[in-house]
């Protein structure tokens, strides 16, 4: 981790990127964000007590196979790309608030970060068996409580997040990148010391140097 001031946590949804980029962050003493503050997208069709699906991303699910919603998401991440390399650009060079910075998101595509220049960065990626994301996306939506039509759009966002999790890990398996499994009986914490270890074994953004 010695000079290390950026810190990607790249992965699909529900494999834990957030809760682990935090206890990373409070370790390293750096500061945490989520790429799904930069820029919004049709997020979770599911209700929570703080957050009712608007009509057009219940609308969004509804309609749209799975191919294109995979399509969308991904123009998505590429126009939030200058962003995102802007924001690792600035705490790179030790320009940003607390002087380091855990960026964790799905927008973090292997295939760009992988061509990143900037210094002093490093890059791990999250992946867990199917079974596992259903079984966390089932309990964090209280899909058996949900109605029919809520269901189906929980569905839809499910083969959503395993397509986008496959396309992801050939991505990041093809270039050689640093790939952690995140499955259930690894806590937080365990996963937090799997991602330090990688990042301080990296000498290229995203690949440690035992290849």
């Amino acid at each position: 981790m010695h000079g290390v001031r950026v810190v990607l946590i790249g992965g699909t949804s529900h494999v834990g990127k957030s809760t682990v980029g935090q206890v990373v962050a409070d370790r390293a003493g750096f500061e945490y964000r989520s790429t799904d503050r930069l820029a919004r997208h049709p997020g979770r069709p599911w209700r929570t007590p703080d957050w009712e699906v608007p009509a057009h991303v219940a609308e969004h699910y509804r309609t749209l196979p799975v191919d294109e919603l995979i399509a969308s998401v991904l123009d998505h991440y590429e126009r939030l790309w200058p962003r995102i390399q802007e924001l690792i650009t600035e705490y790179a060079a030790g320009q940003g608030v607390g002087g380091g910075l855990v960026l964790e998101g799905s927008a973090l595509w292997p295939d760009r970060v992988a061509s990143l220049t900037a210094p002093h960065t490093a890059a791990v990626w999250l992946t867990a068996e199917e079974s596992v994301v259903r079984a966390r996306m089932y309990e964090g939506s209280r899909y058996t409580e949900a109605a029919a039509e809520e269901q189906h759009l929980i569905e839809k966002f499910l083969a959503r997040t395993v397509r986008y999790q496959a396309l992801m890990r050939t991505a990041v398996d093809r270039l050689g990148l640093d790939r952690i499994e995140a499955d259930r009986g690894r806590s937080p914490e365990e996963l937090a010391d799997a991602v330090l270890t990688a990042v301080g074994s990296q000498g290229a953004v995203g690949r440690s140097t035992a290849g």
